[in-house]
């Protein structure tokens, strides 16, 4: 079958409905890596679904216990046709956030794909169940239409990245021989517009922290006790105010990141912004510069009393998790130091810091001018006709380092989402044009690694 027949098949996937009857399927799953999930459901996304699509195409499978207590379980598939082709390693994730079906809207439910004009709703749709489905039906297509790949491929799907990947570093570290490759090319996160492809080579680093005041064991009364007794809600807002000032600038100076440098403000100079507040964030930077180039801190939660019955009380005790989002040059093991020698600085000696659970996503860039960014950017501008927008990082998180530094591998990053899309929240989706191009895109490229396989091993 030529080139643009199997594209073509590729395109036909989504827009015959083959897709969203896939995706139902995946998404009817409740793999739930958070507090709401079940290790039961975890592992049956492997078995039931991730196992027979793989082997359907000729791949082998194993099925492996994460190496940390309590983790979950992760899937190595491997089709090797010539040892002496290169070899594709692909990532995904097939766990996802917690469901709270409460808060979406009235006919959307989580586990439940739901068909909408051109968006799928449901958990994972977007983060990550559709983006390595799209992967994965990118080299079936080729597999099928042609009867082989042309290059060897592996694949690996974690369980555990909404909760910060735990154990894959140690397993990638067990498992380093057989996962040895050539480069990484997978697929997280969103384009930086719809209806562009984007390309991105690195994440920045995300650390979730507590901070906890506690100065007694009980409530008391707001009226007897009020300006006697210290508040902790109070002590912790004026110690976050101390973080950030009131447009959210950073105010730890090791937490202001040295890396912005001319190279990647170049980078960043002519990306189209994404929806923002114009009064927000580090002020004499650029939106893009802000999201990929710089540090940010959010207050995930906070919690003190009952705010839906509030009692005439002082509480006892007041809690905030927080995170910071950071750049390559920030020092992840001074992270939480930094904060404690800030808050002792400014009045705060009561405020407990310690890191909250999961373990933290570190930042990473990969040099934009290597072979295989090159190669996969010049597949991306031929098969869609457009100028792929390269970002040197995802604003979000990832566990990139795993690749970059235990793997040692080039990583590239093509994402088949959109900023808009609930990801984390409620009404989570994806778009059906997004996917069809995704489709093309991807099978594209897989065609282009067949072709150019002797030189680029």
């Amino acid at each position: 079958m030529d080139r643009q027949n199997v594209i073509d098949k590729a395109s036909a996937y989504v827009s015959e409905g083959l897709l969203a009857a896939d995706l139902a399927r995946l998404v009817a799953h409740p793999s739930i890596s958070q507090s709401e999930g079940k290790p039961e459901d975890l592992r049956a996304y492997l078995n039931d679904e991730m196992k027979p699509m793989l082997e359907a195409i000729g791949f082998s499978i194993g099925i492996h216990d994460n190496p940390k207590p309590g983790g979950a379980p992760l899937l190595i598939a491997t089709r090797i046709e010539d040892e002496s082709l290169p070899t594709v390693l692909v990532y995904g994730h097939g766990d996802v956030c917690n469901g709270e079906a409460h808060r979406w809207r009235e006919g959307l439910h989580p586990f439940v794909l739901t068909v909408e004009g051109e968006k799928l709703y449901g958990r994972g749709t977007a983060d990550n169940k559709i983006q390595h489905l799209i992967n994965i039906k990118a080299l079936e297509t080729v597999i099928r239409s042609r009867g082989r790949l042309g290059f060897n491929a592996k694949i690996l799907i974690e369980m555990a990245e909404e909760t910060g990947s735990y154990g894959l570093s140690d397993f990638c570290s067990l498992h380093r021989q057989e996962l040895a490759a050539d480069v990484l090319i997978a697929s997280d996160g969103p384009r930086l517009a719809a209806d562009t492809p984007t390309m991105f080579m690195g994440s920045r680093g995300g650390y979730a922290f507590e901070l906890l005041v506690h100065l007694r064991e009980s409530d008391h009364h707001s009226g007897n006790f009020g300006g006697l007794l210290a508040d902790p809600v109070i002590i912790l807002s004026h110690a976050i105010a101390s973080i950030v000032d009131s447009r959210g600038q950073i105010q730890i100076p090791e937490w202001r990141p040295t890396s912005l440098t001319p190279d990647i403000r170049a980078a960043l100079k002519d990306l189209p912004p994404r929806r923002h507040d114009p009064d927000w964030g580090e002020a004499d930077l650029t939106p893009s510069e802000r999201v990929f180039g710089w540090n940010s801190v959010a207050v995930l939660a906070i919690s003190s009393g009952n705010i839906q019955a509030p009692q005439n009380a002082i509480a006892g005790s007041a809690k905030a998790i927080c995170q910071l989002r950071f750049v390559v040059g920030t020092d992840v093991h001074d992270i939480l130091p930094a904060l404690r020698r800030h808050l002792d600085a400014h009045g705060f000696p009561q405020v407990q810091v310690k890191p909250a659970r999961g373990e933290p996503f570190l930042a990473t860039r990969f040099p934009p001018d290597h072979p295989w960014v090159k190669f996969v950017a010049n597949s991306i501008r031929a098969s869609s006709g457009k100028e792929p927008h390269v970002l040197p990082n995802l604003a979000g998180s990832l566990p990139n380092e795993v690749f970059t530094d235990i793997l040692n591998l080039p990583t590239v990053w093509v994402p088949h989402s959109h900023a808009e899309c609930g990801q984390h929240g409620p009404n989570e989706h994806a778009l059906l044009p997004i996917a069809e191009e995704g489709m093309r895109v991807m099978t594209a490229l897989v065609l282009d690694i067949a072709e150019n396989a002797v030189r680029l091993k």
